[in-house]
């Protein structure tokens, strides 16, 4: 499988996952959340953020749903809740923001 990113051909696996994560950029997200029917917001960009960071800046953690309620209540303020992070990611935020993300495929399983 592969995506056409502003004319280049990205390779991706059958789930939807980059298949060289060197390949990832702002337009491949974008393409990616377009692909799944997102608009990507300020807060959607919050999160891919964190979570590259958490993978690349901390032995590649991949935070569950709940790792991520926490880490955006701290930036964003006030209650935050898992329903509110499905409303960004509705296909779980962990590995619907971690695709978008351009991180591998987490091998974890459950979502909070």
């Amino acid at each position: 499988m592969a995506l056409d990113v502003k004319g280049k051909r990205i390779e991706v696996t059958e789930t939807g996952f980059l298949a060289d994560l060197q390949d990832w950029d702002k337009d491949v997200a974008v393409t990616i959340a377009q692909s799944e029917n997102l608009e990507l917001s300020e807060k959607h960009w919050d999160i891919i953020y964190y979570l590259r960071d958490e993978f690349y800046n901390n032995s590649e953690n991949q935070p569950n749903t709940r790792g991520i309620v926490k880490a955006m209540q701290k930036k964003w303020g006030g209650s935050i809740s898992a329903r509110d992070l499905y409303q960004l990611f509705p296909k779980d935020p962990s590995k619907q923001g971690g695709r978008i993300a351009g991180l591998p495929e987490s091998r974890r399983k459950g979502g909070y």
